[in-house]
């Protein structure tokens, strides 16, 4: 048994040493909210800035002080680093007349590349008539974007069913979406098979996978919660114990991702999506063990 495991590694390993390169990354980051959270923002933009990541995005909410926030960011990457900006867009709390607008006024900036999303509900809102479809068929409407939206390996929690999540993945896909890029997960057979389904809805653009380093597991726990992800029991045991030893999480954080985009990578998969959390540390070591090295 032992013997299998260790073969099983050195292919793994084996396979990456291969990839030459092959490799495709993204970044995002969320608009800071306090001066020292700015500079630590920009630290982590300067420090993947040289890995070319194909494109960065940056996080974009329903309160128009955080997308004021997100407009400044996306503008300061376009002029000072030679990095593709995309903001994320949404639907929530802003009419097609704003969003007409927007986009407008993003073609006119230079920004070709949007992450196109229909965003979370406020609570006691009415059921939404409008979906992330719309936003697609929409920004298709003004100029050529090259757009981004949102899949959900383990179902969105406002989907009735994992079929009918599906269908509406297809509906964005068919309005002119160029990729989705999944929701952070860590049960890498759950995409592995979403992504066997969505080539057998005709879906046929590429599903890349959300990866989020872990550092704060009582955080991950939280935000798990609210997105409908599976936390395996293995994921608890590791992070077990280390509630205040950071830097012993930030090691088990890097042997978890690096672990499964070694089995993604062996799988085929070539496009990955980093969570940041603004954070580059993580990320940075994964995308080296990749092969993703500055140029």
């Amino acid at each position: 048994m032992a013997f299998h495991h260790a073969q099983h590694s050195q292919s793994l390993n084996q396979s990456l040493s291969e990839l030459n390169g092959d490799i495709n990354v993204s970044f995002e980051f969320f608009p800071p909210s306090t001066p020292e959270m700015e500079q630590i923002l920009w630290n982590s933009i300067r420090r993947l800035e040289p890995l070319n990541p194909k494109f960065v995005s940056v996080t974009y909410g329903a309160n128009s002080g955080v997308r004021d926030r997100t407009h400044g960011v996306i503008e300061r990457i376009q002029q000072e680093t030679d990095l593709v900006a995309a903001p994320h867009l949404t639907l929530v709390d802003a009419s097609d007349e704003e969003l007409l607008e927007l986009a407008k006024h993003y073609w006119k900036s230079g920004i070709r590349d949007i992450v196109a999303l229909r965003g979370d509900l406020p609570a006691g809102s009415p059921r939404p008539t409008r979906f992330a479809a719309d936003l697609v068929r929409l920004l298709r409407s003004v100029a050529d974007f090259d757009i981004s939206v949102a899949a959900y390996p383990e179902v969105h929690p406002d989907a009735s069913n994992a079929q009918a999540d599906l269908i509406n993945l297809k509906r964005k896909i068919d309005a002119g979406a160029s990729r989705a890029i999944t929701q952070f997960f860590f049960d890498v057979e759950s995409y592995l098979r979403f992504r066997d389904r969505c080539v057998a809805a005709g879906i046929d653009v590429e599903i890349v996978p959300g990866i989020l380093p872990v550092t704060n597991f009582t955080q991950l726990k939280r935000f798990a919660g609210m997105t409908n992800v599976s936390l395996p029991n293995w994921l608890h045991k590791q992070f077990d114990g280390l509630e205040n030893d950071a830097g012993t999480r930030q090691l088990v954080g890097a042997n978890v991702a690096i672990d499964m985009v070694k089995v993604l990578s062996r799988e085929g998969v070539k496009d990955f999506h980093f969570y940041t959390l603004n954070r580059a540390e993580l990320t940075y070591a994964i995308c080296h063990t990749l092969g993703v090295r500055p140029k």
